[in-house]
């Protein structure tokens, strides 16, 4: 997100977290140091940090396919991440086979299609559905209890009244697609580069639409963490 939507949303997220009963953890590497949790001046200065590069497993070290990263990076920790389903700018019927191929669960929460980003429907079915916080928290402490390894994936859609249509956006995105393969565009630079056209070909509609699926993200996020906590100490 550009500046200042990128902080006030940040502020925002970790405001509907702390409501939820969770602790909000905002994580980035600044000055070659690991940050979990910004003060306000950090959170400032990385809103408004130039060149700032997103970070995998892979990048730690030395600082790609990004969308790889994450994928792998999902079958190899225990945690339960929770998003929009996958961006649509991306090959879904692939996203899902490399997850599975990984042996990672991913659950549509509330419905059976597997959302898209913007989009609550992708017109592919989740190979799996939960409709409750608690369900998914139980998931998690039962993957654990088994002890398999890596997460989870919860698709949570979007919001309705923030939603903008797989049939309204799929020409927006097949225009910015074009327009970075007719550039030369390429590697971890094609998905900011189709982002920002995404956003300024729906006069800003995208990003209203990506800050309302953040909030509505970190809300079940946190309920799932709050449920998992009180799992534990029961």
């Amino acid at each position: 997100m550009p500046w200042p939507q990128n902080v006030e949303t940040a502020r925002r997220v970790e405001a509907e977290v702390r409501a939820a009963g969770a602790v909000p953890a905002t994580i980035a590497i600044m000055s070659g140091r690991i940050h979990i949790g910004l003060t306000e001046a950090e959170l400032d200065s990385l809103g408004q940090a130039k060149g700032v590069a997103k970070l995998s497993r892979a990048d730690l070290a030395a600082y790609s396919f990004d969308i790889s990263a994450d994928l792998k990076e999902l079958a190899q920790t225990p945690v339960t991440v929770v998003a929009a389903g996958a961006k649509a700018i991306l090959d879904l019927p692939k996203t899902l086979e490399v997850l599975e191929t990984e042996g990672v669960p991913v659950i549509a929460y509330g419905q059976d299609d597997f959302p898209a980003f913007w989009s609550r429907a992708s017109g592919l079915m989740a190979p799996l559905r939960m409709d409750s916080p608690a369900q998914i928290a139980a998931a998690h402490l039962m993957r654990e209890s088994l002890g398999l390894p890596g997460g989870q994936l919860v698709a949570n859609p979007i919001p309705v009244e923030a939603e903008i249509s797989r049939a309204e956006i799929t020409p927006v995105i097949e225009t910015a697609l074009a327009e970075a393969a007719a550039q030369g565009i390429s590697a971890k630079a094609v998905t900011p580069f189709l982002l920002q056209r995404i956003f300024e070909l729906t006069k800003g509609r995208s990003l209203a639409a990506n800050i309302a699926l953040v909030l509505n993200n970190a809300r079940l996020a946190a309920a799932i963490a709050r449920d998992i906590a009180a799992a534990q100490r029961g």
